[in-house]
């Protein structure tokens, strides 16, 4: 209920912000994207002259053809499967809730901030805004804060804005996402890996006010204070919860972390190196699901169900079924309207 003139006076609006994407699968336009994502202090957390020295110095110079390339294998006719599923989202969204509701990319086009201005042009004053990210981690949440706050506070101080918090153990998204992945799931398999992206291990320690990670021998504890921050945890906890929802054995499930750059540390176990063992371990028949993605992109049409597929497959596997992320179920965007829901109503709280 509205209680003040003042409330009367405000607007409220939608921002759903996912990764982002490169314009074309052209190689300078991936070049450009990959500049400004990994010159992301919060994505390769160097300092500026040695992460410019190996972003700008080292794997610019080499890594926008071969990633131009694998963008061609999943690129459609609309433009990136990841920017294309977002905006099918926020479509959907539109026609459940009675706010306007717009997109925006931490990365490239659209951005946050003209995701923000969308809103404001339509009198929006108080926005809730939604990182599509399960799990928190900095290179996620934490830098779609961040750049959000630098945008707001620099373009639109007038503006409110409420965030969604990491949902990867409410039960109205692991509901949604057990209930998804039963319907897709092959009639037989010897087991279902849960693939994550990765992180480097020392982003766990950054993020851990608490000081109180130890990475391994925390995160399947029942409770720590690092928890609420902790990637890797957030993760095993999905796990879990699905797996007990689907009625799977926890034998029968693996989870590892995909996507690693570089020679640093990352946490484990490594998605590829398991694909390459299970075989050897018995396992033929394989599904795969990526629970760190909630709309198909490169890191799981590309890296999981084709390059993925095949180092399974060559190393003995007989069967591999990659199962899609929710992209714009509708099971999903009952899930968006509630969380997002809840987030407006905070708006009368204070």
């Amino acid at each position: 209920m509205i209680d003040s003139q003042a409330d009367l006076q405000r607007k409220k609006g939608i921002l759903l912000v996912n990764l982002g994407s490169p314009k074309s699968t052209a190689v300078e336009d991936v070049k450009t994207y990959l500049d400004e994502f990994l010159m992301d202090e919060k994505v390769i957390d160097y300092r500026w002259f040695f992460r410019a020295l190996l972003v700008r110095g080292i794997i610019l110079k080499t890594r926008p053809a071969k990633s131009a390339e694998a963008y061609k294998t999943v690129w459609t006719d609309k433009g990136s499967p990841l920017i294309v599923i977002t905006e099918q989202i926020a479509d959907k969204l539109r026609k459940v809730v009675d706010v306007p509701v717009e997109i925006g990319m931490r990365y490239a086009q659209p951005s946050i901030e003209s995701g923000i201005q969308k809103l404001t042009a339509q009198g929006v004053t108080d926005i809730v805004l939604f990182p599509l990210y399960p799990q928190y981690a900095m290179s996620t949440t934490e830098t779609v804060i961040d750049k959000a706050e630098e945008v707001r506070k620099a373009k639109f101080p007038h503006v409110k804005i409420a965030y969604v918090e990491p949902f990867y153990q409410r039960d109205i998204y692991v509901d949604c996402l057990a209930e998804s992945i039963r319907e897709k799931l092959p009639e037989t398999y010897d087991a279902i890996q849960f693939s994550y992206h990765g992180v480097p291990e020392r982003h766990l320690y950054k993020t851990d006010p608490t000081k109180t990670c130890k990475i391994g021998d925390c995160c399947h504890q029942e409770w720590n204070p690092s928890h609420k921050f902790c990637y890797r945890h957030q993760c095993f906890k999905s796990t879990a919860l699905v797996i007990e929802k689907l009625g799977i054995p926890k034998a029968k499930t693996i989870v590892s972390f995909q996507s690693r750059l570089g020679k640093d540390k990352w946490i484990e176990p490594y998605t590829d190196e398991t694909l390459e063992a299970l075989p050897k371990r018995g396992v033929k028949h394989l599904a795969v699901v990526c629970p760190a993605f909630v709309s198909d992109c490169l890191e799981t049409l590309e890296e999981i169900a084709v390059e993925g597929k095949e180092a399974f497959l060559h190393a003995g596997g007989e069967t591999f079924h990659y199962i899609p992320c929710l992209n714009d179920e509708d099971r999903w965007i009952e899930v968006i309207r509630q969380l997002c829901e809840e987030k407006l109503k905070d708006f009368y709280l204070v």
